[in-house]
């Protein structure tokens, strides 16, 4: 059972054994010094991987044409850009907008229209008329589910919201909402508000957005005139399900 080893004279030499040991203690060393360093490199590359993430997020998608060059005039409608505060716009988080009062002379009529551009559909959840007319005061008179037929011809699903001030205010308004998401347009914002379909859109990629427009004015029958005129040319400034622009093959903004 014994074996004499360089003049020892036992199961083990104590110095060979002690030298196993201080083996076995620097490979153990080495092995949490590594698992160390990995551990570190994986947090400078999440933070750096994050870092760029955010700013890409953080970075606009911009449209090839912005939604301040849309037609001052559609018809007999004439335009005027009502400013946004930068609060709410910071709020809102869009990456273009439109927000402009047309007034049409000729059959007394006005209505406002606000048309959000967003690159990352997922800022866009929350924004309905019936959560932030509500949070500004408004009392939600109720929605219905209902169409309008554009002045090209298309049959466009909208929603109809109504709401009126409390007293002792007497305001009422009446807001037509719908979006375009990704070409193709609907009145349901739960086609967004998927995991896949909310994640964002880099800098140069306008496949995947959403937009919302929103018409209103105190009378029903004003915000579906406006509708009407201006839905063929609201789509021809974002992407179509292909990803192509109509505007953006024209040489400015306006169309007559």
């Amino acid at each position: 059972m014994y074996a004499r080893r360089s003049g020892c004279l036992t199961k083990e030499c104590p110095s060979v054994y002690l030298k196993r040991i201080d083996a076995g203690n620097v490979s153990l060393s080495l092995i949490l010094l590594l698992a160390l360093v990995l551990l570190i490199s994986a947090g400078v590359a999440y933070r750096v991987l994050a870092g760029r993430l955010e700013q890409v997020m953080s970075t606009p998608v911009e449209l090839p044409v912005a939604l301040g060059n849309f037609p001052m005039q559609v018809g007999g409608w004439q335009g005027k850009d009502v400013p946004i505060p930068d609060n709410i716009q910071r709020v809102a988080g869009n990456d273009d907008f439109l927000n402009r009062l047309y007034v049409n002379e000729s059959t007394n009529q006005w209505a406002n229209i606000y048309v959000a551009y967003s690159a990352s559909p997922r800022s866009m959840l929350g924004h309905r008329p019936d959560i932030c007319y509500v949070g500004g005061g408004w009392v939600h008179d109720g929605t219905d589910q209902s169409n309008f037929v554009s002045a090209g011809g298309m049959d466009i699903a909208c929603l109809i919201h109504r709401f009126h001030m409390p007293a002792p205010r007497s305001d009422s308004v009446v807001v037509l909402n719908y979006y375009i998401l990704n070409g193709q347009i609907t009145a349901d914002d739960r086609g967004f508000s998927g995991v896949g379909v909310r994640n964002p859109g880099i800098r140069g990629d306008l496949a995947r957005y959403v937009a919302q427009i929103q018409i209103s004015s105190t009378l029903e029958n004003s915000t579906r005139a406006l509708a009407c005129e201006v839905a063929d040319i609201v789509m021809k400034y974002f992407p179509d399900v292909n990803g192509v622009v109509e505007i953006a093959d024209k040489s400015s903004g306006t169309l007559n």
